[in-house]
């Protein structure tokens, strides 16, 4: 069984919010899953399209694969360094701002 893979890492959006996308693509044929992001109304849907296209890409050049026999075998969002920011409150305080940052990978495989 061939696979490739494709990272993408320091991904500006939360991890939790992430998730959500990786979840309608996970274990669907790849033309099923580009589909399925192209369409959904989230930001993690476009950005985890191009990791898609991206290990797509790679299976097709690195090992001869075409992408019709393709499918996605893994989807992983883990999580990144968070940047800590803060908003200024009442009387002198603060508020932190965490800016949550996201890892992207994806397996396809030629099942």
């Amino acid at each position: 069984m061939n696979t490739a893979k494709a990272i993408t890492k320091y991904v500006r959006i939360s991890p939790r919010k992430a998730r959500l996308a990786a979840g309608l693509i996970r274990g669907l044929s790849v033309s099923d899953a580009s589909t399925q992001l192209m369409f959904s109304n989230l930001k993690a849907g476009r950005l985890l399209k191009k990791t898609l296209d991206s290990a797509v890409a790679n299976a097709e050049t690195q090992l001869d694969l075409r992408r019709e026999s393709l499918k996605v075998l893994e989807v992983r969002v883990d999580e990144g360094p968070t940047l800590k920011r803060a908003k200024p409150k009442n009387r002198g305080g603060r508020h932190p701002i965490m800016k949550r940052t996201s890892h992207f990978t994806v397996i396809v495989s030629n099942q």
